[in-house]
């Protein structure tokens, strides 16, 4: 599909069911026309042609002629320049106009009327490329998900205000892949960087009038070629290169895709690719009154991936950037709007399933978002085995918890094992519970603990956008504040947010800027602020909570009692006739879990499984977390013979060395505090 060079020519391959005549429209490199040529052949929904001659770095669009009967469902107008969806590459920039409309919104009909403006002059080209090569399966990291830790990044973001780059260098795909980024990734101990959307986006005219921008990028357009915002001077090679960079660090990367919805929105969008094409086949129409869309992504259309054309165009780039692009995995946007078949959302979907069993795909991390905006939309631990989900219930409950919220403490133990109750069923793992406490949806770390409420005033919407219930805690100010009280509240709340999740069963997302605690003003939904507000400002640092985020990740990779292969239900060890785990109240003894005001427990973890590939090490941890607004003395609990306690991180104490302790030896604990306790090596 699409135009594939061969080294003499090119072919060409375009999916239409409807379509009467497909053109290829080919540009020089002013960005004139200078010629059309109709595809001859037909084989199925394909038109196809072959041009002899026609080299790499051609620059081409596609025209579309057929029924413009919207009523229908049909949208086709020749005058629309139209992207390939199978590009690899576009050049030349997208300015929003009244051309890409495919009917004259001046008229009465609005978009039931047929525009006749060509919208070439404002429209990408196409780029013919070479066949690519594949990347060696040697230099991917193949990291276990047991091991894995998230950071979820922005290209831009991450690196635009780095202070050790040159200025063309960042905000691109260089900065990402260059010595001091890598070395700052190293240092702290993730094994994964998520990205947010690299595919090639569209900003909606909305924004783009507002002086703003599409800035974190969902909204896609051309499915496999990289975004050219993030070049640098590598262009799009830079992108490759610092994949094979982070993968040389041991550090894989997961990319951020978008396939529940494209850049078209709805009725009265633009044409730019699909819609030109085949509006029926590509995207789901309401079934009474097809001019309009099914809408459950909440962005104005969703694909039909019911179809086998567009579930194949979805499936190729996928393996496009696995198998080209060197990619490791995928986070799936709004994911439950890919698994909705005509009864609902189905596990068993075909997207979800051939994800599973194609050979390329299977080999590769699956992360869903398991929720979007439709009937019964939110779908927390119902994707099939083989998929981690973002799990939004971790955040609520870790929020709650040290917050001080009623019942909260009940709920947070489950999420502390891995949230067992969601996802301990088909086979399922621990790491399945993506478990996080911020995302680049909401609050920063920083803004979660010195903003009760948003101030997303910047976007233009008068502050209506974005989420109201952030479980936030300002520690009595609402903003930045100089009172030292204040601010020692907010650190060690931002410790302890971070301990929780670094310490839980499952796999820990981190998000990029909360271990240097990175601020957005407040702005908890800054989708379209590519600016200070979204940046990273590296210059206003807070190293003490860096040393702190690293202590915990290398406590998490040294301890497999903290990230253990199967969920824990308490049952007796075959070694020792001990429990893999136990819930103690900070006397030792029984936790009331009954107690809505519960707010401090210990948590003892004993490494249970063995595997072929791992022996049991004896290692164990004690976790306790106290919530409350008082210090208290703690019991230890007993450990195997001849072995003592080391006092190992204390949140109110980060500087503080770890330090052994007896067995059944009272420990202090602050107030709004976790201790983490391990087992001293044997002698």
């Amino acid at each position: 599909m699409g135009v594939s060079w061969d080294g003499k020519g090119v072919n060409v391959a375009v999916f239409s069911e409807q379509a009467t005549r497909i053109e290829l429209c080919l540009f020089d490199q002013e960005d004139r026309e200078t010629g059309r040529l109709a595809l001859p052949e037909k084989s199925g929904p394909v038109r196809h042609g072959y041009l002899p001659e026609l080299q790499p770095g051609a620059r081409y669009g596609l025209r579309a002629s057929g029924a413009y009967a919207p009523d229908s469902g049909q949208r086709f107008n020749p005058n629309k320049l139209l992207l390939d969806p199978y590009a690899k590459a576009l050049v030349g920039h997208l300015a929003m106009t009244d051309a890409q409309l495919g009917y004259n919104p001046d008229s009465q009909d609005e978009d039931v009327s047929f525009s006749e403006i060509d919208s070439a002059a404002s429209m990408p080209k196409c780029l013919v490329t070479a066949p690519p090569s594949k990347v060696p399966e040697s230099e991917y990291p193949r990291r276990p998900w047991s091991d894995t830790v998230i950071y979820e990044a922005h290209v831009k973001g991450l690196t635009q205000l780095w202070p050790d780059l040159p200025a063309e260098v960042r905000g691109t795909y260089d900065a990402l892949g260059s010595e001091p980024v890598i070395d700052l990734l190293r240092a702290l101990g993730v094994t994964a960087v998520e990205l947010l959307p690299v595919q090639s986006l569209v900003t909606e005219r909305r924004l783009s009038e507002l002086g703003l921008t599409n800035y974190w990028g969902y909204d896609p357009i051309a499915f496999f070629a990289p975004e050219a915002r993030y070049f640098g001077p590598a262009g799009a090679a830079g992108f490759r290169r610092t994949v094979r960079r982070l993968h040389q660090a041991g550090i894989e990367v997961i990319l951020d895709v978008v396939y529940n919805h494209t850049g078209e929105g709805d009725q009265r969008g633009p044409t730019l690719s699909f819609r030109g094409l085949d509006n029926a086949a590509y995207y789901r129409l309401e079934a009474s009154h097809p001019r309009y869309y099914v809408n459950e992504s909440g962005c104005g259309n969703c694909l039909n991936l019911a179809h086998p054309y567009v579930l194949r165009l979805v499936l190729d780039s996928l393996r496009w950037w696995v198998e080209v692009m060197g990619v490791d995995g995928f986070r799936f946007d709004l994911a439950t709007a890919l698994g909705r078949e005509a009864s609902g959302f189905d596990p068993g979907a075909g997207l979800l399933d051939a994800l599973r069993q194609d050979p390329v795909l299977a080999q590769a991390k699956l992360i869903a978002e398991p929720w979007d905006m439709g009937p019964g939309g939110y779908r927390l631990g119902q994707f099939p085995p083989d998929f981690a989900e973002w799990n939004d219930g971790f955040r609520d409950a870790a929020r709650r918890f040290w917050r001080g919220d009623q019942h909260a403490a009940q709920e947070m133990a489950d999420r502390l094992l891995g949230s067992a109750g969601l996802f301990d069923h088909s086979g399922r793992r621990p790491w399945a519970s993506i478990n996080f406490v911020t995302c680049h949806d909401g609050f920063t770390l920083a803004d979660l603990t010195s903003y009760r409420t948003k101030h997303n005033e910047a976007n233009g919407e008068a502050n209506g956008d974005g989420h109201n219930e952030n479980y936030a805690d300002n520690c009595g100010v609402e903003g930045p504040s100089d009172d030292p009280a204040v601010q020692a509240c907010r650190q060690q709340r931002r410790r302890n947010l971070l301990a929780t999740l670094l310490l839980a069963q499952g796999t820990p997302m981190l998000l990029a800027g909360d271990e240097i605690a990175n601020s957005q003003e407040g702005n908890n939904n800054a989708y379209c602020q590519d600016n200070e507000i979204g940046w990273i400002d590296w210059a206003k640092s807070d190293g003490s909570l860096l040393g702190f985020v690293r202590r915990l990740i290398a406590l998490r990779k040294a301890h497999p009692a903290l990230r253990q292969a199967h969920y824990l239900h308490g049952r007796r060890r075959a070694s020792d006739d001990s429990p893999e785990v136990a819930w103690l109240g900070l006397d030792g003894g029984a936790v009331n879990w009954r107690d809505p005001g519960l707010s401090a427990f210990g948590l003892l973890l004993r490494e249970a499984c063995e595997t072929p590939d791992h022996a049991l090490t004896g290692d164990q941890a004690y976790l306790v977390f106290n919530g409350g607004e008082e210090a208290a003395d703690l019991i230890l609990p007993t450990t195997p013979a001849d072995r003592d306690w080391l006092r190992a991180l204390d949140s109110a104490d980060p500087e503080a060395a770890p330090r052994p302790c007896k067995r059944n030896e009272r420990q202090p604990i602050a107030a709004r505090a976790v201790l983490v306790f391990t087992v001293a090596p044997a002698a």
